[in-house]
């Protein structure tokens, strides 16, 4: 759910933030967190490799368990907490054997409810188990690309893939972006949709907010001088003056396809994304 704030300032007047009230009020699992290192966009020479990053708030980053191998051992949810590090919310899960683990919280899971990873497990929300097992039309998230690696794919706030198809050892899934992706059918999955599906509602109101969430300034081309980017120059606003959109280094970014036309995954895609 997304809360409004009064317009007492004017940064407050269209700023929206998550309401929190739905998480646990507890602090996090020490055993299960560690501190990062921050690059702040450099690489090892010091140098900035990505722009545009630096700063931010301290945070602490959560051990999260993507693969979920605690084969036939129920759990149960101990708490819903906030992760600074991802968009979703994380669950704590005590597992039958004592030991506790942070999964992706699942939409409309709430403290108390069982989790289990297995080829046995219900088919219900926050239940993993094998993709051919999930019937057709049902949606899942934390998708393996290769049987026992973990999920790579659909870990985002507020997303799922939906299954279209079994066929020929592999499980048809619809992405979010649209894209149509043949998966092999050994591959675990969880059900259900991820939690905090309204995060892209989010509105920062202010650079400060941005600056909290390690994101420094973004200056536009088209107020640079010519030396400094391809879009520079020019008497006032000034249309960007090259036939297709560039980066500050000249390269094309517009209608330039990037993917390799030899990639080992283009057979498995059914469909493209628009």
């Amino acid at each position: 759910m997304i809360k409004k704030l009064k317009p007492r300032t004017p940064s407050t007047r269209s700023m929206t933030v998550t309401d929190y009230r739905v998480l646990s009020d507890v602090k996090r699992h020490k055993p299960l967190t560690e501190r990062l290192k921050k690059n702040a966009g450099r690489n090892s020479q010091g140098k900035i490799s990505v722009r545009h990053q630096g700063g931010g708030n301290k945070i602490m980053y959560r051990v999260v368990d993507f693969k979920q191998l605690k084969i036939g051992v129920p759990g149960t949810i101990e708490t819903i907490e906030y992760d600074p590090y991802r968009t979703a919310f994380i669950a704590l899960v005590l597992y039958t054997d004592g030991e506790r683990r942070y999964i992706l919280a699942p939409h409309g899971m709430k403290v108390g409810d069982r989790v289990m990873t297995g080829p046995e497990a219900p088919l219900e929300t926050g239940m993993r188990t094998l993709l051919k097992r999930i019937p057709v039309g049902s949606f899942v998230h934390n998708v393996e690309l290769q049987p026992g690696k973990g999920g790579q794919l659909i870990r985002s706030a507020g997303t799922s893939a939906q299954i279209l198809a079994h066929e020929d050892g592999y499980t048809h899934l619809k992405m979010p972006s649209g894209e149509v992706r043949k998966i092999l059918w050994d591959s675990y999955a969880s059900i259900g949709q991820i939690s905090n599906p309204e995060y892209n509602l989010i509105t920062l109101g202010k650079a400060g907010r941005s600056r909290w969430l390690n994101i420094r300034p973004t200056v536009r081309g088209s107020v640079m001088n010519p030396r400094d980017h391809p879009y520079g120059g020019g008497e006032g606003k000034q249309p960007r003056g090259t036939r297709k959109p560039k980066t500050k280094w000249g390269k094309i970014t517009g209608g330039h396809k990037t993917r390799r036309k030899s990639r080992y995954s283009n057979g498995l895609i059914v469909k493209r994304r628009k």
